[in-house]
């Protein structure tokens, strides 16, 4: 049975874009697509369909940069356009999810991480293939990703959703206004595990 096709919408392809040529600068970001064999994404990404930037292009270009730079630098890498990713899709969608209102952000921390972590995973189970879950006990935040688009059709010995790490990461940062969680990818579909699963600890580091 061939394998089903899924997709994110334009503009998430687009924030992914912008945050690889933040992070690597323009001939960087060219290099990652030309290695990948993405160079048509070098211009406008998809603009035409809404959902038009497929998983295996997510996937592929987040192995691409581990073998660029190796499984630490290409992670080191994922992890800080991930953390960028989530400033140019807060512009993008801040506004619709409710996030940047008064008052959202005048709300306890401990209420913003709730409604943040929904609002966000609404985000993805709406406007893309992308399938997560959010569940939570009183020290953590359980991220689970179905359908992941970062380990797509990937085959590890560890975790290697890294980006999706580096958008938790800022987030959480953004909302507790300067805070450092323990954010940790604890399984993943590319591992073998049935679903990818991020632990978000809800006391922050500092």
């Amino acid at each position: 049975m061939k394998t089903p096709t899924y997709y994110y919408p334009h503009k998430m392809g687009r924030i992914i874009l912008q945050g690889m040529e933040e992070v690597m600068g323009r001939n960087g970001a060219d290099a990652v697509l030309h290695f990948a064999s993405l160079d048509t994404l070098k211009t406008e990404p998809v603009v035409h369909a809404e959902s038009a930037f497929s998983f295996e292009a997510v996937s592929l270009l987040q192995r691409t940069l581990e073998q660029l730079y190796g499984p630490r630098g290409g992670r080191g890498l994922a992890l800080r356009i991930g953390r960028v990713c989530f400033k140019y899709g807060l512009r993008e969608y801040g506004s619709i999810l409710g996030l940047t209102e008064m008052a959202f952000r005048l709300l306890p921390l401990s209420t913003k991480l709730h409604l943040g972590a929904q609002a966000f995973a609404e985000l993805f189970n709406k406007d893309t293939d992308q399938r997560v879950r959010v569940d939570e006990n009183e020290q953590q935040i359980i991220w689970t990703i179905e359908h992941c688009p970062l380990c797509w059709e990937r085959k590890a010995e560890a975790p290697v959703c890294h980006m999706a790490v580096g958008v938790l990461q800022e987030s959480l940062y953004w909302l507790s206004g300067g805070k450092i969680f323990n954010v940790e990818e604890t399984a993943c579909i590319a591992r073998g595990d049935p679903a990818c699963t991020i632990v978000i600890d809800k006391i922050p580091l500092s």
